[in-house]
């Protein structure tokens, strides 16, 4: 794991072509999540049966889709919390930090 955690301090871009590879899976993978599991919990808890993607509210003619609204919510909530305790546990927050040049 260590090898692993320099590889990612001491590598520019490829470092940030993996991170945009693991970001898209872990993306991927959460919205299979809220999709499949929570938003249906949530709309059975709602009394609505089925996924709440699809629910919309029509006022004039205007269609709202909040169910929708409210899916890519929880999957930006998700997404963020996933990717702040990867940061917080690689300990890639000292990224910034001067590095000591020897000369």
């Amino acid at each position: 794991m260590k090898g692993f955690i320099h590889f990612l301090r001491t590598q520019g871009i490829v470092g940030l072509a993996i991170g945009f590879i693991i970001g898209a899976a872990v993306a991927k993978t959460v919205t299979a999540l809220v999709e499949d599991i929570f938003t249906p919990v949530i709309g059975i808890l709602l009394g609505k049966v089925g996924d709440i993607s699809k629910l919309t509210l029509d006022i004039h003619g205007v269609i709202f889709k909040w169910g929708d609204f409210v899916s890519n919510l929880i999957n930006l909530i998700i997404i963020a919390l996933v990717i702040y305790f990867v940061f917080k546990a690689l300990h890639l927050d000292r990224l910034d930090e001067k590095k000591d040049v020897v000369e």
